[in-house]
């Protein structure tokens, strides 16, 4: 086990505190967690949220010796997205997320959206959570939610350009870096922030490295499953709106339904437009890096 996480109550932290010291920890503190403890083969951190977490190459000893502090455990509940999904997420920071990415069909949308306190509350109130969890048709309503009251970006990829991109980048990565710097760097153009949180698709050096001069002092982290952040929901749903946008374009386009992702049925329409049309004109209209298009 190299990490584990627990919920307490509040009264369990002078205990934990009075463990660790006894484990010859060193006691810090740290923002917004009442101390962090560390020896040469752990670190853990009380946040004022009640959880504990501990990290290490093998925490499984030290987890076996608190497991008896059972009494102090809180009860699990539902998950509030105006609270951060990571404890040192301050409350104004910029969220991103991308849609497209494993579709065949379509650009690759990355959006960028700035809360607050005030405004993580509002989303919350108005059922923004990640795009994953939500239907298509609900996508619309709520993107104007969060474009009435947030600072935002949508960055769009299309397919062409995406291809072009690609074939000198060669690395997904690269290209998604690319994307979630430009939707930063528009969101800070609009106004100054600190922090950005990204879900974690390669090193956070990646990004760093394609911001421009507005970016290069915001913090920036990546996590997985960042999308419990509200920020980062909201972005997703942003994201998600323009790229089924655009699939509809193409459906409009080439006269028939454009389907998602990479099923039988997409194969199926490929075929149809490259035959129709031409393999270059299909290159318009997907991510010719996908095995795939080899299939074609």
């Amino acid at each position: 086990m190299n990490n584990f996480t627990q919920k307490f109550e509040p009264a369990a932290e002078k205990e934990l505190k009075k463990f660790f010291e006894r484990d010859n920890a060193q006691i810090s503190d740290m923002q917004n967690a009442f101390w962090r403890a560390k020896t040469k083969d752990y670190t853990a951190t009380f946040y004022k949220t009640g959880k504990l977490l501990i990290q290490g190459a093998d925490v499984t000893q030290i987890v076996q010796k608190i497991a008896p502090m059972t009494d102090f455990k809180a009860e699990e509940k539902q998950k509030d997205y105006t609270n951060n999904s990571a404890e040192n997420i301050p409350a104004k920071h910029i969220g991103t997320d991308e849609s497209g990415k494993g579709d065949f069909f379509g650009p690759l949308v990355t959006a960028a959206v700035m809360v607050d306190e005030n405004t993580s509350h509002l989303l919350s109130q108005a059922g923004i959570k990640d795009c994953k969890k939500i239907d298509d048709k609900s996508i619309p309503k709520l993107a104007a939610i969060i474009k009435n009251n947030c600072i935002f970006s949508v960055v769009t990829i299309n397919p062409a350009k995406y291809n072009e991109l690609y074939v000198k980048l060669k690395n997904l990565n690269l290209l998604l870096a690319w994307a979630h710097a430009r939707a930063i760097e528009n969101v800070l153009e609009k106004q100054e922030c600190d922090c950005a949180l990204s879900d974690k698709f390669g090193d956070e050096k990646l990004i760093k490295n394609a911001l421009l001069k507005k970016g290069r002092n915001i913090r920036l982290e990546q996590r997985c499953k960042a999308e419990s952040d509200i920020a980062v929901a909201a972005a997703s749903i942003l994201a998600r709106e323009q790229f089924i946008l655009n699939i509809n374009n193409l459906s409009q386009k080439y006269g028939i339904p454009i389907p998602k992702g990479c099923s039988e049925n997409v194969v199926d329409t490929a075929k149809f437009i490259a035959e129709k049309y031409s393999k270059d004109e299909l290159k318009n209209a997907v991510k010719a890096h996908f095995k795939t298009f080899s299939q074609i």
